[in-house]
């Protein structure tokens, strides 16, 4: 405690003193000083506060811990883990943590990202695992702070992608302070995600959150990889760590991911060498560059198509045997077919008609052999419905599909023989004549409208790709939106060239999630681009200025189309299914009247903005001007009034 001029302790109640003649110096000069000084025409004058004395500490402090808090060994435990960054909107029910992260340990691995909002920091993670491949730290207020990222997490969470979240909360009810955090806490903080988390727990001592964060980490980075949650008690934190308490942190292990059984590898791989028309289908297979290198391997020995979702960059788009836009009719000739870490292999395999009676029809031949090779099965819930529809298969392999392919891969080559070897060649090349007509078409396809305005998704993803395609670059955007033009025509070839879709496709992913594979990249030196769609940069505009603040240089440039056009799209097929006509579909689904001027909102946050830009003509300048600008080490974005998709 702090002492008082005789030598004694200054206790609670002389704090409370000193903090009271405190707030009567702060407002006493003013009040005076206004008094004296009359402003000519003002009736009320308003009191001006005392900056200084607001901003200055209380005269006598009461000392509540001498010593280590409990924070403080906390934040060494989170460090333990390897953290990079922690991302989090300040609350008080983790205030100890924030204290003692940004004084005790020094605000460096972990570096505190300030965001806006508690959906933007779990978003941000989820966008930087999928580029670095660990996750990021995220520090989220008790209840309120959880209910904000809740979106986020359900994203991730459908996504495969772990992310690694605190929570503050106060369980014992003498310790919380009057009002608000008793609104604020919780009895079971983490029950409003636990049907989207993979574990939670809320540690009741320091030696139970040492053992409890570094288990967390494990199960988060254990295939199926999804996110975890602990709860840090809010007298846990702020308590000094009793004396002669010894604390020890564990060690964090490497997490050996479960391989396919023997049996089951050996049995598909013979079915694959043995087939005529082989297909493989990846979903959220490649975390890595080297799976995806190791897909490619099987693919070139079996010559065999491979179809890729579009939920991670499996396999390059210019590879010849990437035949994802001949996916049905593959499929339907296939008499093999293996699924990787697929999340819905149903719609693969069927047909589906949305409308009045909604039917499905199953494309696949009677005889041919199905598999699913995938950790979802080692991993589910049964609240949300994320795993989709079940997929008739004929073998069930249940382990991680990138530790397997080493081992299906040697499998394949121990059965391929001269004569095979001679059939695949025949059937590759004919798949790459396929390609190369694909990819014909698509350009030509890309042409229709060019000259257009608002301008076309086709014409906006092209005039990108001739301003990157000699940098190291990567898009953080889901395509799904501007009707798949980045996969169709331009040359991904590493992993992190796409990182694929949202997971749960809740509006908010995009803008957060982007910047934080712009926050992975930038030690990497690379150029991190996106489409942003104006919907969902409108739910997290906040981590515009996140992205200002902490100088993540990521080129954002708008499909700015002016509204929800797939919920125009739902509303148009409703209109036509009741037979009243489409002229009305705007309603409630358009964002005009007024026209929304995202460059000025950007500006506002501190980014340099372009536009806004409806004149194909002005495109290729405006997007030279906005790379140099991100070369720089800072943001921009470019709004591109667009077409529809």
């Amino acid at each position: 405690m702090s002492k008082t001029k005789d030598g004694t302790h200054a206790g609670r109640r002389g704090f409370l003193k000193g903090a009271g003649l405190a707030g009567v110096a702060a407002f006493a000069a003013p009040l005076k000083a206004v008094a004296q000084t009359p402003t000519a025409g003002a009736r009320n004058p308003v009191p001006l506060p005392n900056k200084a004395a607001e901003t200055a500490p209380p005269p006598a402090l009461e000392v509540l811990t001498e010593g280590k808090s409990g924070s403080d060994f906390m934040i060494d435990c989170i460090k333990s883990l390897g953290f990079e960054y922690m991302a989090a909107n300040p609350a008080s029910s983790f205030r100890g943590l924030h204290e003692s992260l940004i004084n005790y340990g020094k605000n460096t691995n972990p570096e505190f990202l300030t965001c806006s909002h508690e959906e933007i920091s779990v978003a941000m993670g989820h966008g930087y695992y999928k580029i670095e491949g660990k996750p990021l730290c995220v520090f989220a207020h008790g209840t309120v702070g959880l209910h904000h990222a809740t979106m986020a997490l359900y994203n991730a969470w459908c996504d495969r992608v772990p992310v690694y979240v605190v929570i503050g909360n106060t369980m014992d009810a003498q310790m919380r302070r009057p009002g608000i955090e008793w609104n604020h806490t919780a009895q079971d903080a983490a029950a409003i995600v636990r049907d989207y988390t993979k574990w939670d727990d809320y540690p009741a001592s320091l030696q139970h959150f040492a053992e409890s964060s570094v288990r967390a980490y494990k199960i988060a980075m254990t295939p199926p990889t999804l996110p975890v949650l602990i709860v840090a008690d809010g007298s846990l934190q702020e308590d000094p760590i009793p004396e002669g308490l010894k604390l020890r942190i564990p060690k964090l292990p490497q997490v050996a991911a479960p391989q396919g059984d023997s049996g089951a590898v050996s049995e598909t791989a013979r079915l694959l060498v043995n087939a005529e028309n082989p297909v493989l289908i990846a979903d959220r297979y490649a975390r890595t560059q080297t799976g995806a290198n190791r897909l490619v391997e099987l693919a070139e020995i079996l010559q065999c198509p491979v179809i890729d979702t579009s939920s991670r960059l499996n396999l390059p788009s210019r590879h010849p045997l990437n035949q994802s836009g001949r996916a049905r009719a593959h499929v339907s000739r296939a008499d093999v077919i293996l699924g990787l870490e697929m999340t819905d292999y149903w719609n693969s395999l069927n047909t589906y008609r949305d409308q009045v009676h909604r039917t499905s029809e199953r494309i696949v031949r009677d005889a041919a052999k199905t598999i699913h090779l995938g950790s979802g099965d080692l991993y589910i819930k049964s609240n949300y419905q994320d795993f989709q529809r079940f997929a008739d298969v004929d073998l069930a392999i249940a382990a991680d599909g990138e530790t397997t392919m080493p081992a299906l891969i040697e499998a394949v080559k121990k059965l391929v023989n001269a004569g095979k070897k001679s059939n695949y060649e025949a059937r590759g090349k004919k798949l790459a004549a396929d390609h190369i007509a694909d990819l014909q078409r698509t350009r030509l396809d890309a042409t229709h409208g060019w000259d257009a305005s608002p301008i076309s998704t086709a014409r906006l993803s092209m005039e990108m790709w001739a301003q990157i395609k000699n940098e190291d670059w990567s898009l953080a955007s889901p395509t799904a939106s501007v009707s798949y033009w980045p996969q169709r025509l331009w040359k991904m070839d590493k992993q992190y060239h796409f990182i694929g879709d949202g997971g749960g496709m809740g509006i908010g992913y995009c803008a957060s999630a982007s910047v934080g594979a712009a926050l992975a990249n930038r030690k990497h030196g690379r150029l991190t681009v996106a489409l942003q769609c104006d919907g969902d940069l409108l739910m997290t505009i906040g981590v515009l200025w996140t992205a200002a603040h902490h100088k993540i240089p990521i080129l954002s440039v708008m499909h700015n189309n002016r509204g929800y056009h797939q919920e125009v799209m739902h509303v148009q097929r409703m209109a036509a299914r009741h037979m009243r006509g489409l002229d009305r579909a705007h309603i409630g689904t358009t964002l005009r009247d007024p026209n929304i001027d995202y460059a000025k909102i950007a500006q506002g946050m501190g980014v340099e903005a372009i536009g806004p830009i409806s004149d194909p003509k002005d495109l290729a300048p405006a997007l030279k001007r906005g790379i140099a600008i991100v070369k720089g080490g800072q943001p921009c974005l470019i709004d591109v009034v667009t077409q529809g998709r």
